[in-house]
């Protein structure tokens, strides 16, 4: 459906995270890769939202100027707790500290999503609760040494054995979580096509 509804578009999706590029393919999207090194560093007064919204549209502006009819889109994932972003992990000993951390508590996973083209600028952005079982050191190991999860915000996969044993329930988007809110995307782009 995607796939015939931007056929006058050329998709550019900025991300080499392959959950992202896989959920592209799922939506049916005709889309190309494209990644550009941007220092994801963002003002200390950003919060939450504020600062995947900020993210993405950095990430966007590596690509400027945009040829008529490409739209580029970035997106940026955050896992939000004690009023603090947590990223990707600087190391193992780091991701043993971000889980346990995480353990026996409730955190927020943010993602934004930024389309941008020569002549618009749109960003969306999700929120998702997620509660996990407390967890012992050796479960956490465990999950670093079998799905070595050092790529992704959290220290996490909530679709990884991690997820499954971990998770003891949501509020919002499953997709969000995995660093993509399929249905915004979707919806998003339906809006663009029919512009």
């Amino acid at each position: 459906m995607l796939r015939d509804n931007l056929k006058n578009y050329r998709i550019i999706l900025a991300s080499g995270s392959p959950r992202r590029q896989n959920f592209f393919k799922e939506l049916d999207i005709d889309f190309t890769i494209e990644v550009k090194e941007v220092e994801e560093v963002f003002p200390p007064h950003l919060s939450g939202a504020e600062i995947t919204d900020y993210l993405a549209k950095l990430k966007a502006a590596a690509f400027t100027p945009i040829d008529k009819n490409k739209i580029v889109i970035t997106s940026d994932t955050i896992v939000w707790k004690d009023d603090k972003a947590i990223g990707k992990p600087a190391d193992r000993s780091d991701a043993i500290s971000m889980l346990q951390n995480l353990s026996g508590a409730m955190h927020e996973v943010y993602t934004s999503v930024c389309f941008t083209s020569k002549d618009f600028q749109i960003t969306v952005n999700d929120c998702t609760k997620v509660w996990f079982n407390p967890l012992t050191l050796a479960e956490i190991e465990y999950y670093l040494d079998t799905c070595k999860p050092f790529d992704k915000a959290g220290s996490y996969g909530i679709q990884d054995w991690l997820g499954y044993i971990g998770i003891e329930k949501l509020e919002g988007c499953f997709f969000n979580v995995m660093g993509l809110p399929t249905r915004l995307v979707y919806k998003t782009l339906m809006e663009i096509a029919n512009r």
